[in-house]
């Protein structure tokens, strides 16, 4: 009865190749970590204002209490993303964030504006942070509909410009009545929750410890 001698190159490959299909199954961090004392900017309209809670309600307020880091509110109420576009450079010229987290183009989905548009301008603002040298996070918005689900062009957006895309949050808030104000606003309940998940996609991300 012949024995075969099996090659321990053979076997050394294959455990090397289970340990690199292991790895690539593990998420890796998107973000950098931040430091003690760098500033997050949210950037975003009447969401990021906190429209529907009382002042100090907000989840910019929220996550700067979760997260240990000043979180700077520059929500507009009604801004629509041309215009958006057009403030962001001065904001973080003003504030010099680490990290932006960009919540906008809900009022151009209102308007029913054509979401080439939107995506486009979406695109400009994430390229405009990073060329300030901050890192980025794109919150999906719901399109206007009985049954709320994220608008489609966010997934496209992160896609193409590679940055972390916080999916379906606001559809579920703003889909349950426990956690909105009128139809397109959170109340304060709602906001402290969105505060919560964007501070553990944060983390999940690597940005936070």
């Amino acid at each position: 009865m012949s024995h075969q001698t099996r090659n321990p190159l053979s076997t050394a490959a294959a455990f090397f190749l289970l340990l690199l299909l292991a790895a690539c199954s593990q998420p890796q961090p998107v973000l950098q970590p931040l430091q003690p004392g760098d500033v997050i900017l949210a950037f975003g309209d009447s969401l990021t204002r906190g429209t529907g809670a009382e002042p100090g309600q907000d989840w910019p307020r929220a996550l700067e209490q979760l997260s240990g880091h000043p979180v700077i509110n520059a929500g507009i109420p009604g801004e629509v993303s041309s215009e958006g576009l057009k403030r962001l450079p001065g904001l973080l010229d003003e504030h010099q964030p680490a990290l932006v987290i960009l919540l906008h183009g809900g009022n151009d989905l209102l308007r029913k504006w054509p979401q080439q548009e939107t995506a486009a301008n979406l695109q400009r603002m994430i390229r405009i942070i990073r060329k300030r040298g901050a890192q980025v996070i794109l919150v999906a918005v719901p399109r206007p509909a009985l049954l709320l689900s994220d608008a489609r062009l966010y997934a496209e957006v992160a896609g193409k410009e590679k940055v972390p895309l916080l999916e379906n949050s606001l559809s579920n808030l703003l889909g349950s009545s426990i956690y909105r104000s009128d139809s397109i606003h959170l109340n304060a309940a709602g906001y402290r929750q969105l505060a919560e998940q964007i501070h553990e996609f944060i983390r999940q991300q690597g940005g936070l410890q």
